[in-house]
């Protein structure tokens, strides 16, 4: 019984509610997204070109393959995801691009989430109109 290597080196990115897991391999630059190709998935250039910064940051656009599974959230939220996977991906696959993510701050779980609603009030600050008389 022989044992071979998982050839997929896995990244979790997360975004709001939004969750991404990546999967990259040795390859020819493939970019799928939820079994679609990245462009046919992503539709606005600014979440295209978000999603390919790790690639192109690292300079492994064309070197290696990169399959995605995201859901929740919206398709921004969705593509900061995916920035944040791949680059923990890219990380794990080779450790010496660490300090070109890094220095573009592709690393960096950004905390923001939707503040929860308060009793007593219409949204999470915003309250009902108040009246002295």
């Amino acid at each position: 019984m022989s044992t071979v290597a998982n050839p997929f080196v896995w990244g979790t990115g997360r975004r709001k509610t939004a969750v991404a897991r990546v999967r990259i391999r040795e390859g020819t630059g493939k970019f799928l997204v939820n079994d679609l190709d990245v462009d046919n998935y992503f539709l606005e250039i600014t979440h295209r070109i978000n999603v390919r910064f790790p690639l192109l940051t690292t300079e492994m656009g064309g070197r290696v393959d990169v399959f995605v599974n995201v859901n929740g959230s919206g398709k921004s939220s969705q593509s900061g995801a995916v920035v944040l996977g791949l680059a923990r991906a890219l990380k794990d696959y080779r450790p010496d691009l660490e300090p070109a993510l890094r220095e573009h701050e592709l690393l960096t779980r950004d905390a923001r989430k939707v503040e929860r609603k308060k009793y007593g009030h219409k949204k999470a600050r915003k309250s009902f109109q108040f009246s002295k008389r």
